[in-house]
């Protein structure tokens, strides 16, 4: 009678004991509006390689550009109990919903270019410094006169900033025509290049200085595509982001310029706040964290892979 008393004391003991050990890990939550764009994976796996040495989690949600998608996917992350959560790209106006959700669980929520706003507790990636010093790249090499063909797409914080600056920095060059299309996600590499069609149609060649521009890199290289298939040479072309397709055609010489952001380390470092961000607890103040972007041109595209051979992966 004793030794089966003292086997389920044994048993009683080791039940107590194992949660301790099969305890799962904090779970961090991104939620992407892309999660296979490129600059989007480069930042997931910034996020990854910080997570990994903190011993968390990692669970990645596509919302394919759809901000019901994300307010669900977030909504659901906060019924998870996550540790932490990270919007990529969708402003915070637009999910709202799921910042309330996380909110009232007590859960953080951080931004990569979907600015600050409503609850969130930090951003990095904001469009517009990135693209400053492509769009002033643009401007310079038109020359004050000239027309542009701009690709955009207005559901995602980071292009609606970029466009905006790209119009405040035009302001001052009205010899400068733009022409605007909104791009899809997905379908922006098809977009690029149906809207790049019809503008080089009404755009030959003598037609004064041309540029296309793309709020990032993919709608441009979209149009690279029809630039290539016509023969056409005359026709400058920008994106942001600075992604491997885009640095290979800027070797090629299809590409103008582009502005490298360093999405890992804005991923990593990321992640790394947000252990501060949890140890603060209600004193956090909401705070922008942002990583410089490099500008790339034929000029300095070689110098550039030298210092950052990365990029091409």
């Amino acid at each position: 009678m004793k030794l089966v008393s003292l086997g389920l004391l044994v048993a009683a003991i080791t039940a107590t004991t194992l949660p301790s050990y099969a305890e799962e890990k904090p779970l961090l939550g991104l939620v992407s509006i892309a999660a296979t764009e490129a600059n989007n994976v480069r930042y997931i796996n910034g996020a990854k390689k910080a997570a990994e040495e903190l011993g968390w989690e990692v669970s990645v949600v596509d919302a394919a550009g759809s901000a019901d998608q994300a307010n669900a996917a977030i909504q659901n992350f906060a019924q998870r109990n996550a540790h932490a959560i990270i919007d990529l790209v969708f402003p915070a106006s637009s999910i709202g919903a799921g910042l309330d959700a996380a909110k009232q669980a007590n859960i953080p929520v951080v931004t990569w270019g979907g600015g600050l706003g409503l609850t969130v507790a930090a951003t990095n990636g904001s469009g517009a410094p990135i693209a400053e010093p492509v769009i002033a790249k643009m401007i310079e090499d038109l020359g004050g006169k000239g027309d542009i063909l701009a690709l955009t797409y207005r559901t995602g914080e980071v292009c609606r900033n970029r466009e905006t600056l790209m119009d405040e920095m035009l302001a001052k060059y009205p010899d400068i025509k733009v022409t605007k299309n909104e791009v899809r996600i997905p379908g922006y590499f098809e977009d690029g290049a149906q809207y790049a069609n019809a503008w080089l149609a009404s755009h030959p060649p003598g037609d004064g200085k041309l540029a296309i521009w793309g709020c990032w890199d993919d709608p441009a290289i979209g149009a690279i595509g029809s630039l290539r298939s016509q023969g056409r040479t005359d026709v400058m072309v920008y994106g942001v982001n600075g992604n491997a397709q885009a640095i290979e055609n800027i070797k090629n010489g299809h590409m103008t310029a582009t502005a490298w952001e360093d999405s890992f380390t804005e991923g990593y470092e990321m992640v790394k706040l947000l252990v501060e961000i949890k140890q603060a607890g209600a004193d956090w103040q909401p705070k922008a964290a942002e990583v410089p972007a490099v500008l790339i041109t034929k000029d300095s595209v070689e110098g550039f892979l030298k210092e950052h051979p990365e990029a091409l992966q």
